[in-house]
């Protein structure tokens, strides 16, 4: 089975904690804090694998998490950085951020990377909150969450040249006989369930890559048949052979028929340079009618038109050797996408709201306060009185009383819950 089109979730990894220490050592009479900063949480890279050509080793794991960063240390020793996930994938892929549609990454170039999600920053450890007027701080904070994301992965193959036509036109014979790919040939529709790709080698320096596609039928671009699931290859190639069975009842129909589906699929497909091979040649009643088929495409506004027998190789030299002076006169494609976002799903706003959620319970929702909320070590008083005071700045406890929050409530921040407790009252 070919796989081209995955689903899976990445998340990075959390920042370490920051410590809270004070030094113990004999020949420093008043020692100090030493509570060092967390470390940093791994980072989600894809890297592109030359080696890999579909999705495959993503279909039995669907879930991947980079390690965390470790908490800080006595001393003033920071926490190690926790270790990147780093996931190969083949050339061509498009990582797709499932929840908004924004594509992250379009890898193309062998070895290419690129961080798809960002680990959290390390917290702070209490030597960081040192002052002249508090020299023995016991506040730390916590490390930020890492990215999550749902990506959807799809694979475009990279091929300067893509067949085109009919099932059982001659296209995996034309590979067959023109690069060394080996793909299924039978005498019957829809021998090819997957792309199979080749290098057509003209000379030592005149080389292009060629895929051959499963053939389309009508309807193919709203879902019926196999061609629609591989449409999306053509895309990134540059010029097309489309490959005609020299003996078909019409010939010119199947041709106007797959060139629709092409159109109605879009994607620029149809604005992509074509070539078309009247295959079977070596059959006399083809031979026969290629000039008035050459006449007819022709008419129809496609002037480079070749007529070729894929089983004597008849003219597919010179086929490919017009192909390749296509290529070279045809810039590549560039894909049309939106420019790469960040996206923090946990903290989307940075603004805040009260949110009545029962009776007795509130929620204080938005970005900078349930950061703040996150990053807070609940375990030390002097951590709470610095977040209640943050709170205050931020217009948060008066925005709840007015709200109507009284003595006893419950007001939910992130993952904590506090009761409220009014000492202005």
């Amino acid at each position: 089975m070919f796989y081209d089109r995955v689903t899976l979730r990445v998340k990075a990894g959390h920042g370490g904690k920051g410590a809270v220490a004070f030094r113990r050592e004999k020949y420093v009479p008043y020692g100090g804090p030493s509570g060092g900063d967390g470390g940093r949480g791994g980072d989600v890279v894809f890297v592109v694998n030359p080696h890999l050509n579909t999705l495959y080793h993503f279909s039995h794991q669907k879930e991947f998490a980079a390690e965390d960063g470790r908490p800080g240390l006595v001393k003033n020793m920071h926490g190690g950085a926790g270790a990147d996930l780093v996931l190969p994938v083949p050339r061509g892929t498009l990582v797709i951020d499932e929840e908004t549609g924004v594509v992250v990454a379009d890898l193309t170039r062998p070895e290419e990377s690129k961080v798809i999600a960002t680990g959290g920053r390390g917290g702070r450890g209490n030597a960081r909150f040192a002052t002249p007027t508090n020299q023995a701080p016991r506040i730390a904070e916590n490390g930020d969450p890492g990215e999550q994301r749902l990506l959807r992965l799809e694979l475009k193959l990279l091929a300067d040249v893509g067949l085109v036509g009919k099932p059982n036109a001659g296209k995996s014979t034309l590979l067959a006989v023109t690069t060394a790919a080996k793909p299924e040939i039978g005498d019957y529709p829809f021998t090819t369930l997957q792309p199979n790709l080749g290098v057509v080698a003209l000379g030592a320096n005149e080389t292009f890559v060629m895929a051959d596609l499963p053939g389309l039928i009508e309807g193919a671009s709203e879902g019926k048949g196999l061609g629609h699931e591989f449409l999306r290859h053509i895309e990134r190639t540059r010029v097309l052979i489309h490959v005609l069975d020299g003996n078909a009842l019409d010939p010119i129909e199947d041709f106007e028929a797959i060139n629709a589906e092409l159109e109605s699929f879009g994607h620029g497909l149809m604005q992509k340079p074509q070539v078309v091979a009247i295959n079977k040649i070596d059959i006399p009643g083809v031979r026969d009618m290629l000039p008035a088929y050459t006449a007819m495409l022709r008419d129809l506004g496609y002037r480079d038109v070749v007529g070729i027998s894929g089983l004597t190789r008849e003219n597919t030299r010179e086929l490919m050797g017009k192909v390749y002076q296509m290529v070279q006169e045809t810039p590549e494609p560039v894909l049309d996408s939106a420019m790469p976002v960040i996206i923090r799903p946990q903290f989307e706003d940075e603004g805040y709201k009260i949110v009545r959620e029962d009776t007795a319970v509130w929620r204080v929702q938005g970005g900078k306060i349930e950061r703040a909320a996150a990053r807070t070590r609940t375990e030390y008083h002097e951590a709470l009185l610095r977040f209640h005071h943050y709170l205050e700045a931020q217009g948060v406890i008066d925005a709840l009383r007015e709200a109507g929050v009284r003595e006893g409530d419950t007001v939910k921040i992130a993952t904590y819950e506090f009761e409220w407790i009014d000492s202005a009252a």
